[in-house]
């Protein structure tokens, strides 16, 4: 029989907080920001006072370490769920500040009312209302004397009966005697378990992930600057996507403003770029996989604890150098170079818009790929093509999107251990086979779903090709899509619904074409014959009425570039089927030249 792996225990807050203070309880200063409403913090106090549970914190105590002088260091428990709770206890009760969803420090004061027995987030209005006590904490705390507060306060309030003042006093500062569940995690537990157990006993909260059991141990880490390593990752993600946040990292932050992680990522302050907006899962995941040849972030909660794989030990040494890799692995993410190459990489391959990017998996290897084969190999002028081909054959194929972890942790150590040319042709010929170009890929484009990655593949190949949108002479591909120009049906959707077929059959991505809004709109619903019999008459005429073509082999590339037939009949709505089949075909066949052009 298996021995449990945790225990359950009642604390009082008190006590929780005396832990929290000594750090016996890691709580990393942005585990994460402090995303409560200040409201929800009166809410906690309230159900204190009035004697309601509050719930469980769990924490995980970190295995028991051998120091390099072979002596053993206890563990401290790194609290894994529960931490708003407890940074609301913190606040509301110690008086110390929080960072905010904005990464600002603030305080947060909650207010008492002893004769309505009411709790409220402190405003000016309340702070000069001499019926309340404006701040809790100093009064719970012991900071101040409750006997003190409560003359100052009688004197205040003559009226108020002075027993009942004593007496709501005593209530409120024995919030603090109040217990709280605390479910502690056996240090052995691998974090495959540990997510297990967060799932059960919390099953209607925030799954915990392996990257957020990752990035609490790297912000609980005070041995190795692990706090500075988990900034970089939290704000290098939040500036990707706001820049103007740097004003606030500079004037909130001025320890991280020191450091060379934020001298690294200066550059961002005034970049604008979304194709890749990584979040911290992400750029944990491109870090640690590049830099460890290991592609499951369990791995990495293990190494950052000193795990010894080979005789299951913990080790300081271990944990040092993990703590040190993993910052070589940052940095390597956010350098400049590094990251405005990659994204010019992907983009010569025609991925102009992050919308055609369905899977961040794929662009989230495509950056390890990247990383590493600049490392090991330098210059080589093979290493974009390799990249570029990588990239779009994971989109073509699924590659991570059914169990990421494992196929990374497959692909990084091939890469690592065979020559990645022999790796890449192996893997073609493996995955892209005549098969899956002629019957695969063909099939992959019967399907409705504009998102489907088949799709986005295909009108990559036709920005790479730079080739232009359906009936426009100069207009290519990749501008509409940059400026997102219109998706038109070539059988027009209510020419086909009025005919009765479904929308699975009307919005077939075979369907659709890249087209200018304004083409867009003088088509109209008209049936595809008569508005083609108006293109080819206007390539004889010189009278431009859909687009600017006009003549007819200007027409006929126009048409071959958006594989599309060039006979009238093709487009009478008895040949759909037939249609949709024969354009899947040759949208395959160019997917396939494309590919093999990258």
């Amino acid at each position: 029989m298996s021995s449990q792996k945790y225990s359950v225990n009642q604390h009082l807050i008190e006590t929780l907080l005396s832990w929290v203070k000594s750090g016996e309880i890691a709580i990393p200063e942005i585990q994460r920001p402090f995303v409560w409403d200040a409201s929800k913090v009166r809410d906690l106090m309230d159900s204190l006072y009035q004697g309601f549970p509050v719930g469980y914190i769990i924490a995980w105590r970190n295995p028991t370490v051998k120091l390099k002088d072979g002596t053993l260091a206890e563990g401290k428990k790194v609290l894994i769920d529960g931490q708003q709770r407890v940074t609301a206890l913190t606040a509301a009760i110690a008086g110390q500040q929080v960072v905010n969803k904005d990464y600002k420090q603030i305080r947060i004061r909650i207010a008492f009312n002893p004769v309505d027995e009411r709790f409220e987030v402190c405003n000016p209005a309340i702070e000069k209302d001499k019926a309340w006590f404006s701040d809790i904490a100093s009064i719970v705390s012991g900071e101040q004397k409750s006997h003190k507060v409560a003359r100052d306060y009688l004197a205040l309030n003559p009226d108020v009966n002075e027993d009942l003042v004593y007496e709501r006093l005593d209530r409120l500062c024995d919030i603090v005697k109040k217990q709280i569940g605390l479910i502690e995690l056996a240090p052995d537990l691998e974090i495959d378990t540990v997510t297990e157990i967060f799932i059960r006993i919390n099953s209607k909260g925030v799954v915990l992930s392996q990257a957020d059991f990752a990035m609490s141990k790297i912000a609980a880490n005070e041995d190795f600057e692990g706090n500075s390593l988990r900034k970089a990752i939290d704000y290098f993600c939040h500036l990707a996507v706001a820049p103007e946040f740097y004003a606030q990292i500079e004037a909130n932050d001025s320890e991280f403003v020191k450091t060379d992680y934020f001298a690294a990522m200066r550059w961002l302050r005034n970049e604008n770029d979304d194709l890749y907006d990584p979040s911290y899962s992400d750029m944990l995941r491109v870090a640690f996989t590049t830099r460890f040849n290991r592609g499951r972030l369990s791995d990495l909660v293990g190494l950052l604890s000193g795990r010894n794989f080979e005789n299951r030990t913990y080790e300081k040494a271990i944990e040092e150098s993990s703590f040190k890799l993993l910052g070589e692995g940052v940095r390597e993410f956010i350098n400049e170079t590094n990251f405005k190459r990659f994204l010019m990489i992907i983009r010569s391959a025609g991925f102009v818009d992050p919308g055609m990017i369905q899977s961040t998996n794929a662009l989230n290897f495509a950056y390890i790929l990247y990383l590493k084969l600049k490392r090991d190999l330098g210059n080589n002028p093979n290493i974009e093509r390799w990249v570029r081909r990588w990239f779009v054959m994971s989109l073509l194929t699924g590659r991570y999107s059914g169990s990421p972890e494992s196929q990374f942790d497959k692909d990084i150590r091939a890469v690592h251990e065979t020559p990645f040319a022999d790796h890449v042709a192996a893997v073609e010929a493996a995955e892209l086979s005549d098969a899956f170009w002629e019957i695969g890929l063909v099939q992959n484009l019967e399907t409705s779903v504009v998102n489907s990655p088949a799709l986005k593949v295909f009108w990559a190949a036709q920005a790479y090709l730079n080739e232009k949108g359906f009936l426009s002479k100069d207009i290519t591909i990749r501008d509409m899509l940059v400026h997102h120009g219109d998706v038109h049906h070539i059988f027009p959707k209510n020419f086909l619904k009025g005919r009765g077929l479904s929308k699975a059959k009307y919005n077939q991505v075979a369907n659709y074409v890249i087209v200018q809004q304004e083409v867009n709109i003088k088509i109209g619903d008209r049936s595809p014959v008569d508005y083609m019999k108006d293109v080819l008459e206007q390539c004889s005429t010189g009278v431009c009425k859909f687009g600017a073509i006009d003549n007819i082999e200007l027409l006929r590339k126009n048409l071959h570039e958006n594989c599309l037939p060039e006979s009238l009949s093709d487009y009478e709505y008895d040949n759909f089927e037939s249609f949709l089949l024969a354009r899947r075909k040759k949208m395959a066949e160019k997917v396939k030249g494309y590919y093999f052009s990258l």
